[in-house]
C-alpha cells in the first residue's frame, strides 16, 4: 500500500505528545514511516511561584496541534483523515492535576518543574526506604496534605497530563506503567503500583485525617500493548474541531515522555540507555539488576513494558541556551540581517566545535527552575568567568550546551562510576541533536561511552508514542514490544555513531569539577536575587 491508501484504510497510527514548549503529531504507518506532522507552540507560566499550565490551553493546543497535522495530511494526500489504527497521548511526566467527584478541577495543575515537595519527598523516601522525587504526583498530593489546603479532601483523581488527556478522550482513569512510575513507586514484577508502599501511603493519609486512598486516587496501570480504552464522541470533538474523524479508535495507554524516548530510540531492553535533551534533560538506562542502595538523585522508573529504568533527569536543560541565541537573533535583526533560526542554532552549535574542550574557564548554569540533582530548589541563569578565561564566542556556546549536559551527568556518573552499570549503547534524541555532530560528541565526552543519533531523534517522543500506538494496533503479532521495534522499526533506520574523543572527555570532566564547586554560587545568587 502507499500512503494515501494506507491513510484511507485508517492502517496508520497517530501520536501527540504535550512537550514542554510545543504540542507535536506524529503520522505513521506500521513501520514507523512518518507521513504527517503538525505542532502548536507554547509555554509555561510561573503563576505564584508555581510552574503551571491553564488546562484551558491544553485543550486549545491539542485541537490547533491535530489541526496543522489534518492539513498536513490534506495538503500532502488530498483526503482527511477520518480514522487511524490507534492513537496514543504522551506528555511531560510528574506533576500534579486533581479533579473532584464532577471531574471538575479543583487545585492549580503543577508541572514537572515545580521544586515545592522537599517536606513531603522527605518523609516519603524515609517511609519507603525508596527514592520519591520532588517531581513525582505522590509528593505533590502528600505535600498538599501537609500544607492543610483545603481541596485536598475533595479530591477523587490524581493524574499526569498525559493520563489526564487520556482520560479527557477515551473516559478510562488509565495510564501506562512508565509513566505511573512518575506517580508512585512500581513493583516491576506485578506491573503495578507497589502494594506494601500503598498500604503505607494509605495508612500515613488516614493518621492525618484524610479518607483517602491511592489506589482509587490515582489512574489504574497498564503496559504497552494493552488495551486502554476507545475514543469517545467527546473526545472525537475534543481532538478535531473539523467533524471528520470518528469515533471508536483504540488508545493505547498513556505515557510520559520518559517512556517515549525509550520507545523513540529503541531503549526498551537491558543494557541500554538513552537521554533526551529538551527543556529538561534525562537520561535512561535499563536495568539489568536493581541499584546496590538508595540514591536520592536516581529515579527508579521503568521502560513502557515495565522493565527497571534507573533515569538521571534534570529540570533544567536547553532553556538558557535557547535564550542565548534567542539574543543573537535579536542582533542580527539590529544588524539589518534576517536570520533563520535553525540555521543560527546549527552555525552558532557548529561553531562551539572550535572553542577549548575545558570551555576556556567559563561556567555556565541554565536554572531557571529548581534542580533536585544538585539539591536545589529554586534556580537563577548565571555565566561566570574569571578575568583569565578564554571569553569568545566558541566557549561562550560550548559552556552553554556542556551545561545543558551537566546536572544530567552527575546522575549518570552515579550510575555508570558509582555502581558499574553496563551499557551496550546510548541512543541521543531531541532537539539538541538536530545539528549533526555536536552534542551527540559533547553526550560521548560526558558519558565517555559512544553516543548514537539515529536519523529520526528530532521527531522525538511523538514519534515514540506513535510507536507505541502501533504497537497497540499491528505490532503484538511481532511478540514483545522490543521484538516489534528491532524488527519492523529499526532494522531499516541508520544512524551514525560517535565515540568520546580523550581530549574533550578529559575536558567535560574539568567542566564537571568547576560545575559542582559552582554550586555555592548558584546558592549565593538565590540567596540574594529576589527582585
Amino acid at each position: 500500500m502507499d500512503a494515501k491508501t494506507r491513510i484511507q484504510a485508517g492502517q496508520t497510527a497517530l501520536g501527540i505528545e504535550f512537550g514542554s514548549t510545543r504540542i507535536k503529531g506524529v503520522l505513521i504507518d506500521y513501520e514507523g514511516n512518518v507521513l504527517a506532522t503538525g505542532w502548536h507552540e507554547w509555554e509555561n507560566q510561573l503563576i505564584d511561584g508555581i510552574w503551571t499550565y491553564d488546562l484551558a490551553d491544553v485543550e486549545t493546543g491539542l485541537k490547533a496541534c491535530y489541526r496543522a497535522l489534518r492539513q498536513d495530511v490534506e495538503a500532502k494526500y488530498d483526503l482527511t483523515p477520518s480514522t487511524f489504527g490507534a492513537i496514543g497521548i504522551s506528555a511531560m511526566m510528574h506533576g500534579y492535576i486533581a479533579l473532584d467527584s464532577e471531574d471538575k478541577q479543583i487545585a492549580r495543575f503543577q508541572t514537572w518543574r515545580n521544586t515545592n515537595t522537599t517536606e513531603a519527598a522527605d518523609e516519603l523516601t524515609d517511609l519507603f526506604r525508596f527514592n520519591i522525587p520532588l517531581r513525582w504526583s505522590v509528593a505533590h498530593l502528600y505535600q498538599r496534605m501537609l500544607d492543610g489546603e483545603a481541596h485536598v479532601k475533595n479530591v477523587a483523581s490524581v493524574f499526569t497530563l498525559a493520563a489526564y488527556m487520556h482520560y479527557r478522550l477515551t473516559g478510562q482513569k488509565v495510564i501506562g506503567v512508565g509513566d505511573a512510575a512518575g506517580m508512585f513507586p512500581i513493583d516491576s514484577e506485578r506491573l503495578d503500583y507497589d502494594e506494601a508502599m500503598v498500604q503505607k501511603f494509605d495508612a500515613l493519609v488516614k493518621g492525618k485525617g484524610y479518607d483517602l486512598r491511592l489506589r482509587e486516587l490515582f489512574p489504574r496501570v497498564l503496559v504497552a500493548g494493552d488495551e486502554a480504552g476507545v475514543l469517545t464522541e467527546s473526545g472525537a470533538a475534543l481532538l478535531d474541531d473539523s467533524g471528520a474523524l470518528q469515533p471508536g479508535i483504540p488508545l493505547c495507554p498513556p505515557e510520559g515522555d520518559a517512556g517515549t524516548g525509550m520507545t523513540a530510540t529503541n531503549s526498551v531492553a537491558p543494557r541500554t540507555g538513552n537521554l533526551s535533551a529538551g527543556t529538561s534533560t534525562f537520561a535512561m538506562v535499563v536495568l539489568e539488576k536493581q541499584l546496590s542502595k538508595l540514591y536520592r538523585e536516581i529515579d527508579m522508573v521503568t521502560t513502557p513494558s515495565g522493565f527497571p529504568c534507573a533515569m538521571s533527569h534534570a529540570n533544567n536543560g536547553t532553556s538558557d541556551l535557547n535564550a542565548w541565541v534567542g539574543l543573537f537573533r535579536e542582533f542580527c535583526e539590529l544588524m539589518g540581517v534576517k536570520a533563520d533560526m535553525g540555521e543560527l542554532f546549527g552555525k552558532l552549535y557548529t561553531h562551539s566545535l572550535s572553542g577549548d574542550a575545558d570551555c576556556g574557564g567559563l561556567l555556565a548554569y541554565g536554572y531557571y527552575s529548581g534542580e533536585n540533582i544538585t539539591f536545589i530548589n529554586e534556580g537563577r541563569p548565571l555565566l561566570v568567568r574569571t578575568p583569565d578565561s578564554r571569553f569568545n564566542l566558541a566557549n561562550f556556546m560550548r559552556v552553554n550546551l556542556y551545561t545543558s549536559l551537566g546536572a544530567v551527568k552527575l546522575g549518570m556518573d552515579i550510575l555508570l562510576k558509582d555502581e558499574g552499570v553496563k551499557l551496550d549503547r546510548i541512543m541521543g534524541h531531541g532537539g539538541l541533536f538536530k545539528t549533526p555532530g555536536v552534542a551527540q560528541r559533547y553526550l560521548a565526552a560526558a558519558v565517555n561511552t559512544p553516543v548514537t543519533v539515529m536519523d529520526t531523534a528530532s521527531e522525538g517522543g511523538a514519534w515514540g508514542i506513535a510507536l507505541l500506538a502501533a504497537y497497540l494496533a499491528d505490532g503484538r503479532k511481532d511478540g514483545r514490544l522490543e521484538d516489534y521495534l528491532d524488527k519492523r522499526v529499526f532494522a531499516r533506520l541508520t544512524g551514525e555513531a560517535i565515540a568520546p574523543d580523550p581530549a574533550e572527555a578529559e575536558g567535560f570532566e574539568i567542566f564537571t569539577r568547576r560545575y559542582e564547586a559552582g554550586l555555592d554560587v548558584e546558592k549565593a545568587a538565590i540567596a540574594a536575587v529576589n527582585w
